[in-house]
Parts: C-alpha cells; sequence; structure tokens
C-alpha cells in the first residue's frame, strides 16, 4: 500500500505544485480497482489504482473520447507510464442511488433521473460517432453470442440451483430465439453496459458518469432497462413508464427523427428481461457459489422485481420452455427459500455480541445455556502491528480499510454468517431467547472489535433481531462506547 500511495504523490507531483494535504482510501466495491481521494488547499482529486492495464486503457480512452463529444464524464489528469494509476476529476461522494435513498421518490430524484436518460442519449448516439471499438475490453458489440452468454450465465449460477426439471435442448432453442430476436434491434451505438444508479454522480445538481469501461456497441434499450429497472432502486411503475417515454424523447431530438415507439418498447422490455436475469446470475454466483451474504440477501428483492415484469410486460416473442420455467422460478415458495426469517417485536431473542482479548478471560454465558460461539480473530493479519495504527481501534476508518481491503477479514466473516445464520434463523423460529458470539484476537483492539461490529450490523439487517453488543477491553479502557 505504501508503495501505490508514493507512486500516487509522484504521479501527482508530475501534474501540479500544489502541496498534498490529504490522501486517503475509498472503499472498494466490487471490483479490484483501488481509488484514493488526494486533496490539496484548492480540492480534491480521484487517484485510481489498477494493475489491469487493457482495462484502465479502455477508461481513459472512453473517457477522453466521450468529454470531447460534451459527456459528463471524469476528466483525465495525468496517467503513469506503466498505466497503472491516472488521477482524474473527482465528481464527490454522493451517487443518484445514495440520494434516492436519503430522499425517496420525489420530484427532485425524479428530475435527476431524468437528466441521467438526457445526458446517456447524448453519450450512446453522439458518443458513438468516431468511437474506436477495438478498445472495447470484451466484445466490441453486444450482439447474439453476448446475449447467449448472459443467458447460460443465469442458466448455470442460478436456474440450476434451484433444480426445476427442464428440457434442456427446448431451453437452448428459446435462448437462441430470443438472442437473435434482440440482436435485430433498430438503434445500435455505444452501450454503458452498467448504466445503474450508483454509477452516476451529483454535484452542483448536475449528473456525472463513472464505471463506463465495459461498454461496447449495443441496443439503446440495454442502458434504460439496467437503470430504470435496477432491484435496490425499487422505482414506482409510473415512474418507470415516464421516464422510458422521456427518454424515448431524447433519442428522438437526437437523431432528429421519430422511431417506432412499439417496436422499441417491446424490444426494451426484451432488455429488461436479459437484465434482470444477469443481474440473478451475478447474485446466484457472488452468493450460492462464493456465499457472500450482502448478494444472498438480495435475491429475494430482484426475484420479486422480476415477478412484476413477468406479470405485466411483454416481450414480443414465444419462448414455450423458457417462459414455463421462469413462471416457476418466482413462484412464492422459490422466492421463500432465500428469505431469511425475521424477528418481531415479540421476539425473544437477544444475540449477545462481544469482542475480547485472548491474554484476559474469555467471556461467559449467563443465559445458563453453557455457552456459544467462539471466534478467533488471530489467524488475520493483526493491524495492532503496524505503527500509525497502533493506537486506533477497529472502528477507526484507516483500520477498516486496512482489515477489509489488505487482509482475509472479509472472507473469514462470510464464513462467520454463513455458520451463525443458521442458529439465528433456527433460534428465532423455535422461540429461544439468547445466543452468545465472541470473537477475540491479541489485545481486543482491533480485529476483534472489527468482526464484533461486522456481525451485528449483519444480524440486524438479515434478521432484524435484537443486539446486545459489548467491547470488552475497550469499555474497560474507556475507548469504545457499546
Amino acid at each position: 500500500m505504501q508503495v501505490i500511495t508514493d507512486d500516487i504523490r509522484t504521479l501527482f507531483a508530475g501534474f501540479s505544485d500544489a502541496p498534498v494535504t490529504g490522501l486517503e482510501k475509498i472503499p472498494q466495491s466490487g471490483s479490484n480497482r483501488m481509488y484514493f481521494r488526494l486533496r490539496t488547499a484548492a480540492g480534491s482529486f480521484i487517484a485510481t489504482y489498477n494493475d489491469n492495464v487493457r482495462e484502465n486503457e479502455t477508461f481513459i480512452h472512453y473517457s477522453r473520447h466521450f468529454r470531447a463529444k460534451g459527456s459528463p464524464v471524469p476528466e483525465i489528469f495525468a496517467v503513469n507510464a506503466a498505466y497503472t494509476i491516472y488521477l482524474q476529476e473527482d465528481f464527490g461522494d454522493l451517487s443518484l442511488l445514495g440520494e434516492l435513498e436519503k430522499q425517496g421518490h420525489n420530484d427532485r430524484v425524479y428530475s435527476f433521473f431524468q437528466k441521467s436518460l438526457a445526458q446517456l442519449a447524448r453519450l450512446q448516439i453522439l458518443g458513438d460517432a468516431g468511437l474506436d471499438y477495438s478498445w472495447a475490453i470484451t466484445s466490441k458489440e453486444f450482439g447474439k453470442q453476448a446475449i447467449l452468454s448472459d443467458l447460460l450465465y443465469f442458466k448455470y449460477y442460478f436456474l440450476d440451483t434451484l433444480q426445476i426439471p427442464y428440457d434442456k435442448e427446448l431451453l437452448i432453442d428459446d435462448f437462441e430465439a430470443l438472442s437473435t430476436y434482440l440482436t435485430h434491434v433498430d438503434h445500435k451505438y455505444f452501450m454503458f453496459r452498467d448504466f445503474q444508479s450508483r454509477n452516476i454522480m451529483l454535484r452542483d445538481e448536475a449528473v456525472h458518469f463513472i464505471d463506463f469501461q465495459g461498454g461496447m456497441k449495443g441496443a439503446l434499450q440495454y442502458d434504460v432497462a439496467s437503470l430504470l429497472w435496477q432491484a435496490k432502486a425499487e422505482l414506482p411503475d409510473s415512474w418507470k413508464d415516464g421516464l422510458l417515454e422521456y427518454y424515448m424523447d431524447c433519442v428522438e431530438g437526437i437523431l432528429d427523427k421519430t422511431i417506432d415507439r412499439n417496436r422499441f418498447v417491446s424490444q426494451y422490455n426484451g432488455y429488461v428481461l436479459i437484465r434482470l436475469l444477469q443481474v440473478l446470475g451475478a447474485y446466484g454466483f457472488r452468493g450460492l457459489f462464493e456465499r457472500k451474504a450482502h448478494f444472498l440477501i438480495s435475491i429475494p428483492l430482484a426475484l420479486r422485481n422480476f415477478k412484476w415484469f413477468l406479470g405485466n410486460k411483454q416481450v414480443g416473442i414465444v419462448l414455450p420452455e423458457f417462459e414455463r420455467l421462469l413462471g416457476l422460478m418466482v413462484q412464492d415458495e422459490v422466492i421463500g427459500r432465500f428469505e431469511p426469517v425475521q424477528a418481531t417485536a415479540a421476539t425473544p431473542l437477544v444475540v449477545h455480541i462481544n469482542s475480547f482479548s485472548y491474554k484476559k478471560q474469555h467471556p461467559t454465558d449467563d443465559s445458563g445455556n453453557g455457552g456459544g460461539f467462539m471466534f478467533d480473530c488471530r489467524g488475520i493479519h493483526n493491524p495492532g502491528r503496524i505503527p500509525e495504527f497502533k493506537t486506533q481501534t477497529g472502528r477507526d476508518k484507516p483500520v477498516k480499510d486496512f482489515l477489509e481491503q489488505q487482509t482475509r477479514m472479509p472472507e473469514f466473516l462470510n464464513s462467520v454468517y454463513n455458520i451463525v445464520d443458521i442458529s439465528v434463523e433456527d433460534y428465532i423460529k423455535r422461540g429461544f431467547d439468547s445466543l452468545l458470539v465472541n470473537f477475540g484476537c491479541t489485545g481486543g483492539q482491533h480485529r476483534s472489535v472489527y468482526a464484533a461490529d461486522a456481525l451485528a450490523r449483519h444480524l440486524r439487517n438479515k434478521f432484524h433481531v435484537k443486539i446486545d453488543l459489548h467491547h470488552i477491553e475497550q469499555e474497560a479502557k474507556n475507548w469504545v462506547n457499546p
């Protein structure tokens, strides 16, 4: 990490004489890219580190091209010789998804969706002119093979896990028919590929786009489907319909001609289907195969979103075996497999979570049950060995960033979640009133504190269960309040 931050400072020094007043790591999301916010007295910049040089080259090329076309993408200020680090414009921390979660579905948020779609149409159509698609990371075009790939991804990582019997040959025939149908669209331009509200940043009442390096040539409808049908956004039906009409208005204005709206909407529904299936495939891979709790929790919401789509929209092509399977997939019994039991106000269960030091006495179980879970965090690299962390705890941001990004703590916690979840769900069903979970490390200061907080947050979010949380060593030192 020190080498990376030193290289960032060196790159910035070659770009500007302004003294660096701060350099902090931004938490990663789903990618391997590492982001840092570099501050000066006059403002801030985003520094990106990524050892995938091809991906960096694509993003930089796309960004410079779209910016020259007037699209709201980040300016690239400097790139190192190895193309592993680059400095870009900082659009801040507020995404459209964050504003939606904070404000709800109000007129102001709706206007941001309109602004996003207007700028999307400009980027797709005007940005397509002169764009060198040889820079595309995977396929140059989202054609039949790419659509089939998404369908098979869904089949292998989600549909097959449900163990619903089906005729394999008939299903593949339907996949072929659907991919052929969607390939023959009227309007193909630049396709963002991951156009979601979390990739739309808000600054000065304007929208700005990030994370478009996966883009390729494709149907206009795909990106609109990605935005309006994002399960986490839970947009009302009236918003989806109104925003789609607004987007088609924008497209007609840029093309300076009318489009066949019935055909456009029919094909749009087909791309909604593809996008929803691709998301379920991703949730299946990350949740059911990699056992990452966040993705498992997202599956029921995605299925209910999908169920509404199947009941209210028409794709425009008959797919007998596929439609039969999709109908079975969204039955309440299937969705219920992924929905955790929820505690209520009357649920007696309290989960007691402690962090402690193995150098001191283990926490005791006062419930009379004779004990509970005891997780040893000492196999995780110890932040306490790093001088700058010695006076901090597992609740301080630099320590949390270190544990999340430079240790196997996320993998450790996913295993903990899988084990503890079984007992919590069973205890809620059976009316038990107490479960003890202890996390120990050498000093009870960093790893165990972070892990105890993480489990408490996970159980509250997933089960809505009551939590009794204590950091024994830190409370004794009066460092951390429970």
